[in-house]
């Protein structure tokens, strides 16, 4: 038995997580405020550069402020922490998900392509096209769908559960088109199997040019972009795909439209934990995941 795809998409788990590196439990304090201090115990240092950098100072600087913290390998594990660097916050647990789903759509010839939407840095995609790479696939496509400018401000006025999740002045958050392509190039899988989407889910995926999908997995976080996502895409998954969400138990305007979305369109699929906070489910070979009136007409 070839051992050496296990060895390789191992380390590239840990990699991508940058579970190799103590440093990488640090914790970035955003948006220094004196007075909205975020911070149990901030030091003498911390307090001082508080009071001589406001968050526009330090950003035009190109400088930030670290708490460091010893690196705690069941949070690293379950997605609980922020990695300082690295290329996803997943953790290996939800990764370990995606590699189960990306080989059995593989071992059962489910047809279609495999997106992201949310991709942050592009780990979860590095990961994706890898998987697909060391199985010699070669007629399938990788989407990265994301703003590629941060997260949307949340519409809580319509959508009450996202009060208090409003991350869109988060500047690590925001990482560019061209970043994340450069990060998968440096992994050497920057190549014409993987694909991008840029703009708000509203914008680009109704029109995207996806046929058909094997794989779907969400890490869009708000309502309203995680609905996007799904009424765009969920129909175009094949009987046997799965659709991954990523923040099902963590964000609960995530979690909201899942349920709102799932009872719209009669699904009834089982819905399985991969942690205390991602969840997956598995298209039946009956599929429900189109319109009703879609469903009436075939």
């Amino acid at each position: 038995m070839n051992t050496e795809p296990d060895h390789y998409l191992d380390l590239l788990s840990k990699c991508l997580t940058a579970s190799l590196y103590d440093e990488s439990a640090w914790r970035i304090m955003e948006r220094p405020r004196i007075g909205n201090l975020t911070w149990r115990r901030p030091g003498k240092f911390v307090r001082t550069l508080i009071k001589l950098w406001t968050h526009s100072a330090v950003e035009r600087r190109s400088k930030m402020i670290v708490e460091r913290r010893p690196f705690d390998p069941v949070a690293r594990g379950s997605g609980r922490d922020w990695p300082l660097f690295g290329y996803t916050m997943v953790g290996h647990r939800r990764l370990e998900n995606v590699r189960f789903c990306v080989e059995d759509i593989l071992k059962n010839n489910i047809p279609g392509d495999l997106i992201e939407t949310g991709v942050w840095r592009g780990g979860t995609a590095i990961f994706m096209r890898a998987i697909l790479k060391c199985h010699g696939v070669t007629d399938r496509t990788v989407w990265l769908a994301d703003s590629f400018e941060g997260m949307p401000k949340p519409n809580t006025a319509v959508h009450g559960s996202d009060a208090g999740d409003d991350l869109s002045h988060v500047s690590y958050l925001r990482v560019s088109l061209e970043q994340v392509k450069a990060n998968l190039a440096r992994f050497g899988l920057l190549d014409d199997r993987v694909r991008f989407l840029k703009g708000w889910f509203r914008d680009t995926l109704p029109g995207a040019p996806i046929e058909h999908l094997a794989i779907l997995r969400l890490d869009a976080d708000l309502y309203d972009s995680t609905m996007d996502a799904l009424r765009a895409l969920c129909h175009r998954v094949s009987p046997g795909g799965y659709v991954i969400v990523d923040d099902y138990q963590s964000w609960r305007s995530c979690r909201k439209a899942v349920m709102d979305f799932r009872a719209e369109r009669g699904i009834d699929a089982e819905i399985k934990m991969i942690d205390q906070d991602g969840a997956y489910w598995q298209v039946p070979a009956v599929s429900r995941h189109a319109p009703a009136e879609a469903r009436s007409t075939e």
